[in-house]
């Protein structure tokens, strides 16, 4: 009797581990449309980590950035392209935001990957 217990525990608990494991993508348009992706859904009400973010930091305006992700899913840099509607106090927290966000793949060993996406608060 222990020893089932004991299987079905090991078993609930690797499950769980594979179920954690970022995704790893091969090509650059698959790396940018999942990070795309991930932002879009971190804008949604009501569990979104961006949309959480502009309501307890009352952020408006749209801001389109060049953002460079590298390897793991890590931001590497975030350059402001333009703002509309901003103050740049928010501007430069949504920044600061973005440069910390983590997505949730893994691309290839020294890659670094760059695109433009508008983030819009209105």
């Amino acid at each position: 009797m222990k020893n089932n217990l004991l299987i079905i525990i090991l078993i609930i608990i690797s499950i769980t581990a594979f179920a954690q494991k970022k995704v790893t993508l091969e090509t650059k348009q698959e790396v940018i449309e999942a990070a795309k992706n991930e932002f879009k859904l971190a804008m949604q009400a009501p569990q979104g980590e961006l949309y959480l973010f502009k309501q307890e930091n009352n952020i408006s305006g749209e801001y389109t950035m060049d953002i460079t992700i590298h390897e793991k899913g890590k931001v590497a840099t975030v350059f402001v392209v333009s703002n509309k509607g901003g103050t740049i106090k928010q501007q430069n927290l949504v920044k600061d935001f973005i440069k910390e966000f983590r997505l949730n793949f893994k691309m290839p060993k020294g890659k670094d990957y760059k695109f433009q996406y508008i983030f819009n608060f209105n």
